[in-house]
Parts: C-alpha cells; sequence; structure tokens
C-alpha cells in the first residue's frame, strides 16, 4: 500500500511537469527587456479575446489624437538561427509583420509621419520565435501512454507548438511618456517534432490576430 502511494505520488509530480508545458502568457524569465518596465502589466484579454499581459495609463484617451507614428518593428534581441527557424522564416515574418500592423493602425489614425501634438509613437518588436513541447492531453495520462509521450520529448519526437512573442509600447510624443505597454505570446500551428522546420505560414494567423487587435484598438470609439 505504501508503496502504491509513492507511485501514484511521483506519477502525479510527472504529469504536472508535463502537462504544464504549454502557456498562452509571457512568463517574467520570458521578457526581453526591449521595455523599460514590466512591473505594471496585468493579464487582460485582448479585443479578439486573446490573453495577453498590458498595461495602460488610466489617463490615456484615444480620442485626444489623431496621428500615429509607426517605428519599423524589429527583433530585439538580435534572434539566432536554428534547425527549425532559418533567415527567410525570419526576414518573412519580419516584414510580413510591419505590413500589416502599418495598414491595421492607420486605417484610423494618421500615418503622415510627423512629430506634432496630438500624436502617438509606437515602437514594437519581435523578442523570439520558437518551439515548445505541446501540452499532455488525458489519454496520455494513462501510465503506460504518459512514459511514451514523456521518452518523446526526450527524443524530440514530440509534436510541438510553434511560439512568437511580442512587446510593445506607445508613448506620447509631447510628454515622451509611455501610455499602453502590451507583451503577447502568439501560438501558430504545430510541427511534427524538434527537427521540423517551422513555416511562415504556420505563423502567419498569430501575426494576422495581432493586426486585426491593433485595428480594433485604434478605432475611434475603443
Amino acid at each position: 500500500m505504501r508503496n502504491f502511494c509513492l507511485i501514484n505520488c511521483v506519477l502525479f509530480g510527472y504529469i504536472t511537469l508535463l502537462t504544464g508545458c504549454t502557456s498562452h502568457l509571457t512568463k517574467p524569465e520570458q521578457f526581453s527587456g526591449f521595455l523599460d518596465d514590466y512591473s505594471q502589466l496585468q493579464e487582460v484579454n485582448s479585443s479578439t479575446g486573446k490573453p495577453i499581459l498590458r498595461w495602460i495609463d488610466p489617463n490615456f484617451r484615444l480620442s485626444e489624437y489623431n496621428n500615429i507614428i509607426i517605428q519599423p518593428i524589429t527583433y530585439y534581441p538580435a534572434p539566432k538561427l536554428t534547425i527549425q527557424v532559418d533567415q527567410n522564416l525570419l526576414e518573412d515574418v519580419l516584414n510580413y509583420t510591419n505590413t500589416q500592423l502599418k495598414k491595421s493602425m492607420g486605417q484610423h489614425l494618421s500615418l503622415d509621419g510627423k512629430t506634432k501634438p496630438n500624436t502617438l509613437l509606437f515602437r514594437g518588436s519581435i523578442t523570439a520565435v520558437n518551439t515548445s513541447n505541446e501540452s499532455m492531453q488525458f489519454y496520455e495520462v494513462l501510465p503506460f501512454a504518459m512514459l511514451l509521450a514523456g521518452g518523446e520529448i526526450i527524443t524530440g519526437h514530440r509534436t510541438q507548438d510553434t511560439n512568437i512573442f511580442f512587446e510593445g509600447e506607445v508613448i506620447d510624443v509631447t510628454t515622451q511618456k509611455p501610455v499602453i505597454r502590451i507583451v503577447r505570446k502568439g501560438m501558430g500551428k504545430q510541427v511534427k517534432n524538434s527537427n521540423s522546420k517551422i513555416s511562415f505560414q504556420m505563423l502567419k494567423p498569430v501575426i494576422d490576430q495581432v493586426a486585426e487587435d491593433a485595428k480594433i484598438f485604434v478605432q475611434p470609439n475603443s
């Protein structure tokens, strides 16, 4: 009986370890340092219902602004090429992100690029493009299946989630103070294993979602 309880405890701990792999929010240890301050971020849902970390100055009123300057999105820190992430992917992701965000924000605010009163400045970065192990499914919690799944994680043959991380802030150009800060993790389509390359099409829906949230946010009545 004692041995049975011990085995159960070990199995429960192992299950907890494996099922806790996937998170839809950026963890503090994944903050890049692109933003000066992360202390006031709070978990909220974006305009389209996605979990994000965000802070908004309580005195901020979008209706007071009619112009926005968008600095080109960059990678921060500089990305490293891997078996799964190649240079073509990084370039495609960056170019598409810049195009879509500019298109979205420009639907309701002027993009004339001039610094003048009632202007906002947006600066943002892609802080990581990577993969993480897929969360275990219910059927995998059966002892034999669980051990098999754990072996697949160790050997690199398990299905993985694709991830892209964003950080950004909106600044009032007159005061030079941030009025919004956002940290966001997006999960794209899955790859078969740790040796599979991430394609642009796997991450494209995530970028589209971020752009859609940006468009909704800058609508006059938001």
